[in-house]
């Protein structure tokens, strides 16, 4: 049993080494450099004051346009060749001119490089020289599920001093990503790295999950394995342990046994990250659940923008429907915004975030036994947040079962049962180290998984020295 144990982990390790001195080497990097993406901020910012003289098109009929009868959310924005709805459904999204609801989606590379050039000026980049680089499906920084319904993507290269690259929606025509240089030669040796996302293989979700989860979990049982032998192999002699083993050996051995502890459980929560619904549940809702905060609403009661007056540049209006009322969603900035409920009066109708009272009428019809709503606290164990800066987020335990809904937007931001919250501290706390005790403390959480990460990655650089003696002299004979 002992020599299978030793070939195992000896092989095992050989073939993994170099996975694992990966891992903690572009865990650092990608812990202060993430992958890339379009922050709210961002697409705020790159948005035009709508031009409300030019929208002559109701709601409605901006719906029954887009050919999206189970349309949820429709958003008004200005784009560069005027402003335009963006009708939304569960499965698809489509764009239509708000002054005659001609189709709005973008097949030419000059409108993308217009409106490129025009969220570049907003931002305060340079897009003299912006060109079109590519229209496809998937490239490396577009490969994220959450790009789906806005696929092919137009990439704008700007030409600028920083490389930047502007990714513009077909379907909508909204900027849905940008990229600098630094930032894409970063993420090279940190996500691209650490989560095997070569873009060849991340276009095909279902193989690179199949993929890396078995990856992650052969490297976990090598690790298993080697701590089984590192514990088995301990010497005493007196007081102090030692190694039997001398020069690289006894050094693999003794790092191995301080950072036993922290190599399982990264490696371990490393390989839930791939769970995907295999041991806990995925925090989804339920059909049912999701028809009640999903509903189709009456599109024909929507309020038009012009009523009531606003008295700000709006950059974007929001239709949505909640707990079988339709609100209007006026954005005038990062941290501003005014909800409108229609069919009610004025003064009554018009708040900035949706109140307890309504989300406890919506968390009524989605479940029983459910207590008031209360507001999240910024250092919940269980943490959510609103893109809206200063917006509440408002927690319903209903038993053993909790929902999360966004006072912004009324989006249900979490669905956690005993099984996800679980899955919260297995995989998040264990692997990120987002303790609300460290989230607290930046610099010591920053200092902690360097360290760690440093330890396991000299800890993988003495494998790779011990397999590659081992492989040369194998060889050799």
């Amino acid at each position: 049993m002992m020599g299978a144990i030793v070939l195992l982990h000896r092989w095992l390790g050989i073939a993994f080494c170099l996975l694992f001195a990966m891992w903690f080497a572009s865990g650092i990097v990608m812990h202060f450099v993430p992958f890339p993406s379009l922050t709210e901020a961002e697409r705020l910012a790159g948005l035009a004051p709508v031009a409300r003289g030019e929208v002559t098109m109701a709601v409605a009929d901006a719906v029954a346009a887009s050919g999206i009868a189970d349309a949820t959310r429709v958003r008004l924005i200005q784009r560069s060749d005027g402003p335009v709805y963006a009708v939304s459904g569960p499965s698809r999204v489509r764009a239509v001119h708000a002054s005659d609801g001609a189709d709005a989606s973008v097949a030419s590379a000059d409108v993308a490089i217009a409106i490129a050039r025009a969220y570049a000026g907003r931002r305060g980049l340079d897009a003299a020289h912006a060109t079109t680089v590519a229209r496809a499906d998937y490239d490396q920084w577009s490969v994220p599920n959450g790009f789906d319904f806005h696929r092919p993507l137009f990439r704008v290269a700007l030409g600028d001093a920083a490389g930047t690259e502007i990714y513009v929606s077909s379907r909508t025509g909204e900027v849905m990503l940008d990229t600098a240089r630094s930032e894409r030669g970063w993420n090279w040796v940190g996500s691209v790295l650490h989560w095997i996302y070569p873009a060849v293989l991340r276009s095909n979700w279902a193989l690179w999950d199949q993929v890396v989860s078995a990856l992650s979990l052969v490297a976990l049982i090598a690790a298993v394995l080697g701590a089984v032998l590192g514990i088995i192999r301990i010497r005493i002699r007196g007081r102090r342990i030692s190694s039997p083993y001398r020069g690289w050996h006894a050094l693999h051995h003794i790092i191995g046994l301080v950072s036993t502890v922290f190599v399982l459980t990264w490696i371990f929560s490393g390989w839930l990250s791939m769970d995907h619904g295999r041991l806990f549940s995925r925090g989804q809702l339920t059909s049912a659940e999701a028809a009640v905060t999903n509903a189709v609403p009456d599109w024909r009661a929507a309020p038009f923008l012009g009523q009531p007056p606003i008295p700000s540049p709006v950059r974007e209006v929001e239709w949505f429907a909640f707990n079988g009322g339709l609100y209007r969603r006026d954005r005038i900035g990062l941290g501003g915004q005014t909800l409108t409920k229609a069919g009610e009066p004025t003064s009554q109708r018009q708040t900035a975030f949706l109140d307890e009272q309504e989300i406890a009428s919506l968390i009524a019809r989605l479940a029983s036994g459910c207590g008031a709503p209360a507001v999240l606290a910024d250092n919940d164990d269980y943490p959510a947040q609103s893109v809206v800066p200063g917006a509440p987020v408002y927690r319903s335990r209903c038993g053993d079962l909790w929902f999360d809904i966004d006072g912004a937007d009324g989006r249900v931001l979490q669905r956690l049962d005993a099984s996800r919250r679980a899955y919260r501290w297995a995989y998040s706390a264990v692997h990120t180290l987002d303790f609300p005790v460290l989230m607290a403390h930046p610099r010591l959480r920053d200092t902690l998984i360097v360290g760690l990460c440093t330890l396991g990655l000299v800890f993988s650089i003495t494998g790779i020295v011990i397999g590659w003696r081992r492989l040369r002299s194998k060889f050799a004979t």
